[in-house]
């Protein structure tokens, strides 16, 4: 009984499932790990560990609480593999629909999407709104164009977040290892912010969230560079891959410049530049170079991409299995 290693029909499975279906809407097992999040960040509080004490503290209790609950689940289904004359294709299924719902690409494509059908339309109040839920920058004031960089930038930075990194650590180390993997980035998502109340509460957390998406976001960049040349044809990827070199560290945080620099070579738009933050305007170097309009057909051409990119890791990551 091995835990950390998965066929490569599960991961398969599980993509596929993900890009049908979607997320579920209610009862995520993310928001269970946002709730786990919250409370323990209460009770930390609550003792007098808001520092960064705490933020090791909360960091390793919940990575801990979630790795052993995946063991428990897999125990359970294991057992019920050897148990039940049908336990090993339930178990099998569970395993895939399970691991599908921390995979995002779907509801990535489809928020890209509905913002940017929201602006063709000339909602833009209501595109701004939709916004929040993918960028953690203020919105009320953006213009049309600055909405679909942003979209553009989400698309992107997400790719490695939201799709290549699960795969890779759903590849490397089974379930356990995935449901880390997202722990981690929720953990970021949640408490990794440089303002007062989590600078040093949620230092630990982000550098840690840092250091999982290392890897997975320069395989994103380069997969960005690839997928672009069969997109957009070789002049735009070897723009993509000089303007990575060039500009993939030049954002704050040390991964999420390497894609957004890549997709920003390749679609000749610029990136980045200062955005208001809870009210406070943040100064940011620019990405890429302003060459081309940033427009609707922008949006769909780095949805394909990414799309396409995705697809490519999906069966790299089968074949270098095959192989080792």
């Amino acid at each position: 009984m091995n835990f950390f290693f998965v066929e490569e029909y599960v991961v398969v499975g599980a993509f596929l499932i993900d890009l049908i279906f979607g997320d579920p809407r209610r009862y995520h097992p993310i928001s269970l790990i946002g709730f786990l999040i919250a409370k323990g960040e209460f009770y930390l509080r609550k003792v007098g560990l808001g520092n960064k004490k705490g933020g090791v503290f909360l960091f390793i209790g919940i990575c801990s609480i979630t790795f052993l609950f995946t063991l428990l689940f897999l125990n359970i289904i294991f057992w019920a593999q050897e148990f039940f004359k049908a336990g090993s294709l339930i178990a099998e299924l569970a395993l895939i629909i399970i691991a599908s719902f921390f995979i995002a690409l779907r509801g990535l494509l489809k928020e890209a999407n509905k913002i940017n059908s929201q602006l063709e339309e000339g909602n833009i109040v209501e595109a701004r709104q939709s916004l929040k839920a993918l960028v953690g920058r203020d919105t009320e004031n953006l213009s049309e164009e600055k909405v679909r960089l942003a979209i553009l930038e989400s698309l992107s930075e997400n790719m490695s977040d939201a799709v290549i990194a699960p795969l890779f650590y759903f590849s490397l180390g089974g379930l356990p290892l995935l449901v880390l993997y997202k722990t981690v980035n929720t953990l970021d998502s949640m408490v990794g912010y440089k303002n007062d109340r989590y600078i040093h509460f949620g230092w630990f957390s982000a550098k840690m969230d840092d250091l999982f998406n290392y890897i997975p976001a320069r395989i994103t960049g380069f997969l960005i560079v690839v997928s672009s040349a069969l997109v957009l044809g070789f002049q735009c990827s070897g723009r993509a891959f000089t303007t990575m070199l060039r500009d993939g560290g030049k954002h704050t945080s040390p991964n999420s410049g390497i894609p957004e620099a890549a997709m920003a070579g390749a679609l000749g738009v610029r990136m980045g530049g200062p955005n208001y933050y809870g009210g406070v305007l943040v100064q940011k170097p620019y990405i890429g170079v302003d060459l081309n309009e940033t427009n609707s057909e922008q949006i769909e051409k780095a949805k394909t991409i990414i799309l396409l990119g995705s697809l490519i890791f999906l069966l790299l990551s089968i074949l270098i299995r095959r192989l080792i």
